[in-house]
């Protein structure tokens, strides 16, 4: 059966015209473009999804590497839809056993809250999130210890393995990065409100939008080439890019958290979804590269790229 790979930056304030120059916008409008046009010819019968999480579906009270989503729903945050998901519960079911054979312990859930981070490139690329039956994996990208880029891989493998024994044309796909610095908190340094949310404590709406307010306000000072956020990275953009067009798994394998953060900001961990998504489409065979696209948006506080590839 056919595969295709589907990777995607994210950011809550994509798109916003009034934090990035025009020019930017509809580059970044036109490289959506290219990847819907990708999904509708590949008709998936399923989608396997790498994504991280920013402490609204997972947090410390117990914080898993990976996890399998058998039923999902999304959390609604940043103006994206709450809703149920369409998850293919056998599907997941199935594709959790191989991978716990292929000794990648990873958790599982029936009530997998996803956000921001795994529906909105579903929602730029189509309005809605619901459009295809899917499997949802997260990824720890936020929140140490991490898992190491070299388990990410192997997990990613395992998926592909499943995929190429479940008679279906499934579409391998991740959201996240690239170089960006959302100024993530961390626990040992964090404020007890902060802390207590990290931990587990459910946000109220007015936190929420307070939360998102204050987002705003540092993407605002980042377009201006000010405030706390460290600048982009366009360089390790293309560096990574580069790696993963050619499956070069030796170097991304001895990539660590810690020097990804220290080049390339506190959010762009979310590259282990990538490697995962990409070593499942690299599993199957050799594949081509259709779409690879990169715009630096420090607005939107992000190296946005799109990766898209299909097998051959």
């Amino acid at each position: 059966m056919p595969f295709a790979l589907a990777c995607a930056s994210h950011s809550p304030v994509m798109l916003d015209g009034t934090l990035a120059e025009e020019a930017v916008c509809a580059a970044v409008r036109a490289s959506f473009d290219r990847m819907r046009a990708l999904v509708e010819a590949f008709e998936p019968d399923l989608i396997v999804q790498f994504s991280p999480d920013h402490f609204h579906g997972f947090s410390y009270a117990l914080m898993p590497s990976f996890c399998v989503g058998a039923e999902a729903r999304s959390y609604g945050d940043w103006s994206t839809r709450a809703e149920a998901l369409p998850v293919d519960k056998a599907s997941a079911l199935a594709l959790l056993d191989a991978v716990r054979a292929a000794d990648i312990d990873a958790a599982l859930s029936y009530d997998m809250v996803v956000d921001h981070g795994f529906v909105q490139l579903w929602e730029m690329l189509f309005g809605r999130a619901d459009l295809y039956p899917l499997v949802p994996i997260f990824v720890n990208c936020a929140a140490p210890p991490l898992p190491t880029y070299r388990r990410a891989r192997l997990l990613g493998e395992a998926v592909g393995r499943f995929a190429s024994s479940s008679g279906k044309r499934i579409l391998f796909a991740a959201s996240g990065g690239l170089s960006h610095d959302p100024l993530v908190p961390r626990i040992e340094t964090a404020p007890p409100e902060v802390r207590s949310r990290l931990i587990g404590a459910k946000m109220t709406a007015e936190q929420q939008a307070e939360r998102e307010g204050r987002i705003a306000t540092v993407a605002a000072a980042a377009a201006k080439g000010e405030g706390p956020v460290r600048p982009l990275n366009p360089g390790w953009d293309a560096e990574v890019l580069d790696l993963l067009e050619r499956q070069d798994w030796a170097t991304l394998d001895a990539f660590t958290a810690e020097q990804v953060d220290e080049v390339a900001g506190s959010g762009a961990n979310e590259l282990l979804a990538w490697v995962a998504a990409t070593a499942a489409m690299a599993s199957e065979g050799p594949f081509e590269v259709v779409q690879r696209d990169y715009a630096p948006a420090p607005g939107w506080i992000a190296g946005v790229a799109h990766f898209s590839a299909r097998s051959v």
